[in-house]
């Protein structure tokens, strides 16, 4: 496959990851306020994050050159790190006053969806990103599979709530969306290798 084919396919990642994420925005939103969940804003939190990032890369892949790689990843990493910072600030309030989330049907039956299109999108942009040599999508391959694996811990979070009465298993699915995201955030903001 040509590198303009290679390019096309790694855009069109991008932009089905940006779509499904702004509506995922939107959504989480709604269901994050409806039940009180700090797992599923923070979450949303983390989709506009991708949405970011996703414009970020494409961004540098319609300018291959070297000048848009780094910060490229300082965007990316910036991001994530806030975000972590945020959500740790958010569930260590939530754990300490108690504050028990409702159930959220909707927001159980988006991550499950969230969770299985991530991976598929993940792997493709491992793919072409490892076939460009492009780090900047290599990385936001990754940042994808992670919000495959939030979506997941998440939607453990939800079921735990909503199906054995877990309440603080919402707030401790938040707490691995920090440690991802701080994991990713300085991953991103190392210097080039």
């Amino acid at each position: 496959m040509t590198a303009e084919a290679l390019l096309r396919r790694g855009l069109t990642l991008e932009y089905l990851t940006l779509a499904w994420n702004v509506v995922g925005t939107v959504v989480l939103g709604y269901a994050a306020l409806a039940a009180g969940s700090v797992a599923l804003a923070g979450f949303g939190l983390d989709l506009l994050i991708e949405i970011a990032a996703s414009t970020v890369v494409v961004w540098q892949l319609k300018d291959i050159g070297a000048s848009r790689e780094r910060p490229a990843l300082r965007l990316i990493g910036v991001a994530f790190v806030t975000l972590a910072l945020y959500i740790a600030a958010e569930a260590a309030f939530t754990l300490i006053a108690g504050h028990q989330p409702g159930h959220s049907t909707l927001g159980i039956a988006w991550t499950g969806v969230t969770c299985a299109l991530m991976l598929a999108l993940a792997a493709g942009k491992a793919r072409i990103g490892e076939a460009l040599d492009n780090r900047v999508l290599q990385t936001e391959g990754r940042v994808t599979l992670i919000d495959a694996y939030l979506a997941a811990a998440v939607l453990i979070g939800l079921v735990f709530n909503a199906a054995l009465g877990w309440w603080w298993a919402d707030p401790l699915a938040g707490l691995v969306i920090v440690y991802f995201g701080l994991r990713e955030g300085v991953d991103a903001l190392r210097p080039t290798r």
